[in-house]
């Protein structure tokens, strides 16, 4: 979520916007018959503290999904400037990672969290032409390189050696940008991928003008030539539908993080409502392939 959209996030949750009559039923166009994803359920997204990213977590045994919000930023990294956290994800050893971004300056945050519990900070000093912005991460199924995404409208995924699961990597070094994923199609907002495969991702975008894909807020799928690492690899761009846009309010929706389980073959991805309904039916979707 970008800042101007997080400040009216704060506005709502403050009582400050007033709340809408219209209600907005928005169908999504028909996807691809040889990848559809069909709607099989919604929870209650709070806005507070599920209203930016989510990820399944697969290790240890047992472990409760786990999600990001503005209620979710400790203090502690909030008062050293660190005051937007996008989509996390957990990789397949345990190791579960948040990205974390600031206001301004030359550098974005990794904060991670190891199997036993200990926290560290890992930071990436910006590269030439590189966007501030720290949407989401997505963790490679192998484990040892971590996808991330700048906001507004790219042709291109960052590759990072994933933080306290690559031995290369260390709190008291800058992380380094070791290669790009060159997408075949820009795309614009994306706010959250999660890998499916160990060569394709789903991805949340919150487009809001439609130009690229002729739909607003889609679904997209990104098919790679290769694993990533080292070496830079293409991606195919899909659109497979439009994301479910209902509330009863009128208004902008904000398509969030996104999220795939391969336990259970469930894909999950957060729209938060428009103006006061922010607070009352934002929702987590849920979609199985069909």
């Amino acid at each position: 979520m970008p800042l101007r959209a997080r400040q009216r996030c704060q506005a709502v949750l403050t009582g400050l916007v007033a709340l809408a009559t219209t209600t907005v039923l928005a169908a999504a166009p028909p996807a691809s018959a040889a990848d559809t994803w069909t709607e099989v359920g919604s929870d209650r997204a709070d806005p507070l503290t599920e209203s930016q990213g989510l990820t399944s977590v697969e290790v240890p045994a047992g472990s409760a999904n786990r999600y990001t919000g503005i209620g979710t930023i400790p203090v502690s990294v909030s008062s050293r400037g660190w005051n937007h956290v996008g989509d996390p994800d957990a990789s397949y050893n345990g190791y579960y990672i948040e990205p974390y971004q600031a206001d301004s300056g030359t550098a974005k945050m990794f904060r991670v969290q190891a199997p036993g519990g200990a926290w560290s900070e890992y930071v990436h000093t910006l590269g030439s032409g590189e966007a501030l912005n720290n949407s989401w991460v997505a963790i490679a199924p192998a484990g040892q390189w971590m996808l991330a995404g700048e906001y507004g409208t790219m042709s291109r995924l960052l590759v990072f050696p994933t933080p306290g699961v690559n031995a290369g990597t260390s709190p008291s070094a800058n992380l380094p940008q070791v290669s790009t994923v060159n997408l075949d199609h820009a795309v614009r907002d994306v706010q959250g991928c999660d890998f499916v495969t160990s060569t394709q991702l789903l991805c949340s975008s919150d487009d809001p003008a439609g130009t690229l894909f002729g739909i607003t807020k889609p679904l997209l799928r990104i098919d790679l030539s290769a694993e990533p690492g080292t070496t830079n690899v293409t991606g195919h761009v899909t659109a497979l539908r439009q994301l479910p846009l209902r509330s009863g309010c009128s208004g902008t929706f904000e398509a969030e993080g996104i999220d795939y389980d391969r336990r259970t073959g469930t894909l999950r991805v957060i729209v938060v409502s428009p103006g006061f309904c922010v607070l009352t039916d934002s929702k987590t979707y849920r979609f199985t392939k069909s």
